[in-house]
């Protein structure tokens, strides 16, 4: 039986998703990245591999992520794209009417603006961990919460504090600050959310016309709080669609298969399940070539290199 493969590697976390000839969702697989790529994604294919011992046949391979043209390589990937598209397509397949899209993750937010099924805007925060996952992870932690948990705390409260969320540092030393005052933990929690949304709407969708149906997906989605926040801030519904923490390798794999079929009878790239015992190594050089002293990252077996990245003018890809 034909299944496709995506792979969604972030910062934070990394997503693994396989789908029949139908898109339906197979298997899938949400772990944390630690800082190692290339590792964290051999792991989770031996994991996705023991599952689909029975009768399946990867016909196809995307990845996506800030790491996708890493894991693209080590994997042998059909198709590389960005997480713009994979997250629109992901989106689409479950709210084919969407037109707004929220996305968060461990370490950036995206919001895409989609009108007829076409990507038409789309705005990313790269610079600020204020309102993602990471932030909310690091404060669960601080006030000794599981972060599984925050949500449905917050959702307590009944009198939200205001908390200034334009920057973690001022938001962290506001909640210390409210705490010292004696409100109650639901209450800072929720006034946290809302600071989250506020920050995120004022900065992300300034001068964007935000339209309904609005899907908020990535990890952070599965947050109650921010959920409510959300459509309270927005003055309409908010949509957690399926599957939604894997919503970027959900739009890998169906890119994949649309991929493939576009392409007959070629055969997939994938360099097969074998791929998670290989040794890679990964290096950089700075390029003195021009002004420009381009990083530019290789990866090699051994003393074979794969692929190189990252100059400007081309002259190092392979």
């Amino acid at each position: 039986m034909d299944a496709y493969l995506g792979i969604d590697v972030g910062s934070v976390t990394t997503k693994f998703a396989v789908l029949d000839g139908e898109g339906n969702l197979i298997t899938s697989l949400y772990t944390r990245t630690l800082g190692r790529p290339i590792e964290v994604t051999q792991e989770g294919l031996r994991q996705i591999g023991r599952e689909l011992r029975n009768g399946w046949e990867i016909k196809g391979v995307a990845s996506t992520g800030s790491a996708r043209q890493l894991i693209g390589v080590v994997v042998g990937a059909d198709v590389v794209k960005n997480e713009i598209t994979a997250h629109a397509v992901g989106a689409l397949h479950y709210v084919p009417d969407v037109q707004t899209i929220i996305e968060i993750g461990g370490q950036d937010s995206k919001v895409i603006m989609l009108r007829d099924g076409i990507v038409t805007d789309f705005a990313m925060n790269t610079v600020c961990a204020a309102g993602t996952g990471s932030f909310l992870d690091q404060q669960a932690y601080r006030l000794h919460i599981p972060i599984e948990e925050f949500g449905l705390l917050a959702l307590r409260s009944k009198t939200p504090v205001r908390i200034a969320g334009r920057c973690t540092v001022f938001a962290e030393s506001d909640m210390i600050h409210k705490q010292q005052m004696g409100h109650r933990l639901e209450d800072i929690l929720y006034g946290l959310c809302e600071a989250l949304a506020r920050n995120y709407l004022n900065n992300l969708c300034l001068g964007k016309e935000i339209l309904g149906p609005v899907v908020f997906q990535g990890g952070v989605a599965a947050n109650a709080g921010m959920v409510r926040a959300f459509e309270e801030a927005l003055n309409t519904p908010v949509t957690v669609p399926p599957h939604h923490d894997v919503m970027g390798a959900i739009g890998a794999a169906l890119l994949a298969r649309e991929h493939m079929e576009t392409n007959g009878d070629k055969p997939t790239r994938f360099k097969g399940w074998g791929v998670s015992e290989v040794e890679y190594e990964t290096s950089s050089f700075e390029c003195k070539g021009c002004s420009n002293l381009c990083e530019v990252v290789q990866i090699k077996i051994g003393r074979e290199v794969l692929a190189r990245w990252g100059g400007r003018c081309g002259k190092w890809e392979m």
